[in-house]
């Protein structure tokens, strides 16, 4: 077979697939109608897709003129996809098919030893989720692994991660495809959210959008004119190394960022000590401050304050539409009913933003949707950037209506 032949039919194949994926059930006619390829080709391409598992009669169309004609859609449980939200203090597993739907979802504390052990762990999570779905370890196609920090291409090590020990020094790309035996695919988890959020979020339909997580770490992801911008090294976003806050020329700054070493985790806890003498876990500070005691108040007004500095040197550089705050210290209405009132005082446009709704899975669902995209990529296209296949529409993909 020529290539250009090879070529012809791999367009042909992955055309009739971006149709099954966006308005299945369909029938061949519509294909066609919508394709422009002809009747015997889409005949050819459906029977190969039916005979390979891919798709499936769903029954007949009705109401119409003349004879019935026979309809297809994707077979959702063709294969699945292993999405994950690596955090420093949790990580969360979750088992996607086709469409996203969750059918199996896992979440337990990072293991602290970090490196390979994390790898083990999430292997074994992803397992044990399997099993208990009785899902066959041969139809999980594909990973998508999200991690606080950048993963640098080359190597496979993944920077800037202060909360993930032992990732910047090995291949963590090829740990993990080692340990599950199919492609693994490293993304930093902020990316991820605000690919969630754009796909089936408060960002649908926005172009230009930005997503800012704020818990152990924080970290933002950004989409300018539709797409999402990862930087020379995919280090964009990194809103921890923003050079205000703590000093950016003290050597901890190099490990944990100026910004992140103010107003994250650490740095809610240690504030408060300091100011009150005791040393309690953030979710007591909010408590205390929801009592009225005047330390915690100060401490949660500082630490929005910070923020919303933050969100403006984004908008100052970005000008998204709108800002998504996500984590679990950014969802905290607290912290998002201050960031909103002083936005005004510190930045001269106005920036609309709003708490994420997708919580915790917004990750999980950018990481379902990076995974459809390289999986048809591989499957059924193209392996390249610029031929993603579109996604299902959201009401489609119930991945988060599923997991609740």
């Amino acid at each position: 077979m020529s290539n250009a032949l090879r070529i012809s039919r791999r367009f042909s194949q992955r055309s009739v697939m971006e149709a099954i994926v966006q308005g299945g059930p369909i029938s061949r006619a519509s294909i066609a109608k919508q394709t422009g390829l002809s009747k015997q080709t889409i005949s050819e391409v459906v029977k190969v897709l039916e005979q390979e598992g891919w798709v499936q009669e769903t029954g007949r169309t009705s109401g119409h003129v003349g004879r019935t004609a026979v309809t297809y859609e994707l077979l959702h449980q063709a294969a699945y996809i292993v999405a994950v939200d690596l955090g420093g203090t949790k990580v969360r597993v979750a088992l996607t098919d086709l469409a996203c739907h969750i059918f199996a979802e896992d979440v337990a504390p990072t293991d602290h030893r970090g490196g390979q052990f994390i790898v083990d762990q999430i292997v074994a999570m992803t397992l044990r989720a399997a099993l208990r779905q009785r899902i066959p370890r041969e139809k999980i196609r594909l990973g998508v692994i999200g991690v606080p920090g950048a993963p640098d291409d080359a190597s496979g090590r993944v920077m800037l991660a202060p909360n993930i020990p032992g990732f910047d020094q090995m291949d963590v790309a090829s740990a993990f495809e080692q340990a599950f035996g199919f492609v693994v695919t490293i993304e930093n988890d902020v990316n991820l959210a605000v690919l969630g959020e754009n796909w089936q979020g408060r960002g649908q339909g926005i172009d230009n959008l930005a997503y800012v997580a704020l818990g152990t770490g924080i970290g933002s992801g950004l989409m300018v004119g539709g797409h999402l911008v990862r930087g020379a090294s995919h280090a964009a976003g990194e809103m921890g190394f923003l050079p205000f806050g703590g000093d950016p020329f003290a050597p901890e700054s190099l490990r944990s960022g100026a910004f992140e070493r103010v107003v994250a985790t650490h740095a809610i806890i240690e504030r408060y000590e300091a100011a009150s003498g005791r040393r309690v876990g953030v979710p007591a500070i909010f408590e205390n401050a929801a009592e009225g005691e005047k330390e915690a108040l100060a401490v949660i007004d500082e630490i929005a304050r910070y923020l919303a500095r933050g969100i403006a040197a984004i908008a100052a550089i970005a000008n998204p539409e709108k800002v998504i705050l996500g984590g679990s210290i950014g969802l905290r209405p607290e912290i998002f009913t201050r960031v909103k009132t002083l936005l005004p005082q510190c930045f001269p446009y106005p920036i609309l933003v709003e708490p994420s709704d997708l919580g915790p899975r917004a990750a999980l669902i950018g990481a379902a949707a990076i995974g459809l995209g390289h999986l048809h990529n591989t499957l059924f296209g193209f392996d390249a950037p610029d031929s993603r296949i579109s996604l299902p529409p959201a009401q489609s993909g119930a991945m988060r209506e599923a997991a609740q």
